[in-house]
C-alpha cells in the first residue's frame, strides 16, 4: 500500500537535486505534490520528469509575497497541506576573513529566513498528523574548513526545530531536521569552482566511512520516512543519512 497515499506535500527548491528525487518519491507513494524554485525552466523540466500529480510554482524563498502566493494557490487547488519540505538552500565556499556581507546574507535569506517563513506561513494549512521536514546538512553538527557561513544557518534550523517541536505541541503536527552527508547534487557541483571539483569529491569520500557520495534518491527515501506514519512517534529530531561522515 502507498505509504503517502492522498497527501499533499509541498517542497522548495524542488527542482533538482534532493528536492526532486523527493519530489519522485512522494508521488510515487501516492502523495500530490508542489515543487517550487527560483528559475522557471528548471521548474518545468521537472515537473515533465515527474509526470503526474505534479504541480510547479515558481517562487523566491526569501520573496515573502512569493510565499503568500503559492501557498494561495495551494489552499486554492487543495485546501490543505499535510508534507512540508523546506528544501531550498545555498553554499558558497569562504573562510574566515574573505567572507563578505553580500554572501552572507544571501545564505541565511535563502537557509533560514526562507524556511522560516515557509513554514510559518504554510502552517495554518496543516492538520495533526502533519509532517514537516527541514533540510540540514553534516555541517551543522561539525567544523568544515572556510564553510562557516552555510554551516551555521544549518545548525540555525537545528535548533528551529527543536524549539518548533514545542510550539506545535497539542497540534499532531511533527517537525524533524534531516540532515545529508556529500550527496551527488547539482549544488555540490556547484560549490566546487572549475577544476577543483574532482578533489572534493574524492576528500568527501575520504572522509566518508562508506567511501562513496550519495544518490539524491538515498535521501528522498528517509525523507519518505519522515513524511510517513511511520515516523509518527518523532518529532524534534535530527536524521542523519550521510554515511557516517558526520558520526565517527
Amino acid at each position: 500500500m502507498s505509504q503517502l497515499a492522498g497527501k499533499v506535500a509541498l517542497i522548495t527548491g524542488g527542482n533538482s537535486g534532493i528536492g526532486l528525487a523527493t519530489a519522485r518519491r512522494f508521488v510515487a507513494e501516492g502523495a500530490y505534490v508542489f515543487i517550487t524554485g527560483r528559475r522557471q525552466a528548471e521548474l518545468t523540466r521537472a515537473v515533465a520528469a515527474i509526470g503526474q500529480n505534479v504541480r510547479g510554482l515558481q517562487g523566491d524563498v526569501t520573496h515573502l509575497e512569493d510565499i503568500d502566493r503559492i501557498v494561495s494557490t495551494i489552499r486554492d487547488e487543495k485546501g490543505r497541506l499535510d508534507i512540508v519540505m523546506s528544501n531550498a538552500g545555498v553554499a558558497e565556499f569562504a573562510p574566515l576573513g574573505a567572507i563578505t556581507e553580500a554572501q552572507y546574507d544571501k545564505t541565511f535569506d535563502i537557509n533560514v529566513k526562507g524556511a522560516l517563513f515557509t513554514v510559518q506561513k504554510a502552517l495554518p494549512l496543516m492538520r495533526a498528523g502533519g509532517s514537516i521536514i527541514v533540510t540540514g546538512s553534516t555541517t551543522g553538527s561539525k567544523g568544515t574548513p572556510a564553510f562557516s557561513v552555510y554551516s551555521a544557518t544549518k545548525a540555525a534550523l537545528r535548533n528551529f526545530a527543536r524549539t518548533w517541536a514545542l510550539d506545535l505541541q497539542g497540534t499532531g503536527i511533527r517537525v524533524n531536521v534531516l540532515s545529508p552527508g556529500a550527496t551527488l547534487t547539482p549544488g555540490l557541483e556547484g560549490v566546487a569552482a572549475g577544476g577543483a571539483r574532482d578533489a572534493l569529491f574524492e576528500a568527501l569520500k575520504a572522509q566518508t566511512p562508506l567511501g562513496r557520495i550519495a544518490d539524491p534518491s538515498e535521501i528522498a527515501a528517509v525523507a519518505l520516512f519522515l513524511a510517513s506514519s511511520e515516523s509518527s512517534f518523532m518529532t524534534g529530531s535530527e536524521v542523519f543519512v550521510d554515511g557516517g561522515l558526520a558520526q565517527i
